[in-house]
């Protein structure tokens, strides 16, 4: 295991060194899809967007939204705060991001990953969601990208559900690229917990239980939907939706350094 793990556990809202030249982030998000668990449309969770997005550009930070075949992405239903069921409610900081014209035209043409040049950035953020489970899981190009992205030293981060392609992702080495390292993705305790709430299951797998099969990582969790986000060199990994803020500070950290 290496010796630089750094641990966030709790809110880690508060503003970057705003000194220096201006780095690029790049937040690569799921496009639509439709869950063949329960026949919802889904796509991206709000909150691991635009907690991250606040984040960094109060830091000075220029960002640029991807996804894996550009254009229009979409917030799954629960994680916006105007959907019906209130689950999301409270989450003022999604509600200003879908409140302004201008930052949800961010959300209508994204990038297409294939027309990425990663050496215009300085660090990558995957974001989290529902359909993540779906387009993410064993999708070679996302996997190619982040593996590469991760060798060449910079920070590589991925929150809640983007974590599935860390069980998956294998380096230029053929090694795993979470072998010897330490790291985080959405809890066994968070699944049961959204399954009793809907009254069913709702993904087709589950991320610690993959996790915990391989050999030679330590995958932790903390207490359901707890802030924790965890550094081990330049790998980033924040537990679920309220670690996004968290995840994002510990890039912002990285690259201000």
């Amino acid at each position: 295991m290496t010796s630089s793990i750094k641990e966030v556990v709790g809110h880690a809202y508060g503003h970057g060194d705003q000194q220096g030249t201006k780095k690029k982030v790049l937040m690569i998000a799921s496009n639509p899809s439709v869950s063949q668990q329960t026949g919802w449309p889904i796509g991206c969770w709000a909150a691991e967007l635009t907690h991250p997005f606040l984040e960094f550009t109060q830091a000075g930070l220029e960002v640029v939204i991807a996804s894996l075949n550009g254009g229009k992405i979409e917030f799954d239903g629960f994680s916006d705060p105007r959907h019906e069921s209130g689950y999301s409610a409270g989450d003022v900081i999604s509600m200003g991001f879908i409140n302004s014209p201008a930052l949800m035209a961010l959300t209508e043409n994204t990038v297409k990953l294939s027309e990425v040049d990663p050496s215009e950035y300085d660090a990558i953020f995957l974001v989290g969601g529902q359909a993540p489970m779906y387009t993410f899981k064993d999708n070679e190009e996302l996997m190619k990208f982040f593996a590469s992205f991760y060798e060449s030293g910079k920070p590589a981060a991925a929150v809640c559900h983007s974590t599935t392609i860390l069980t998956d992702t294998k380096l230029s080495t053929g090694k795993y690229l979470v072998e010897g390292k330490t790291w985080t993705g959405f809890a066994n305790s968070e699944e049961d917990f959204a399954d009793q709430a809907v009254g069913q299951k709702i993904q087709p797998y589950r991320i610690e239980d993959n996790a915990r099969k391989m050999a030679n990582t330590t995958f932790k969790v903390q207490a359901p939907f707890t802030p924790y986000a965890i550094q081990d060199g330049n790998l980033i990994t924040g537990q679920q939706q309220n670690s996004g803020a968290a995840a994002a500070k510990l890039v912002i950290e990285s690259l201000m350094k």
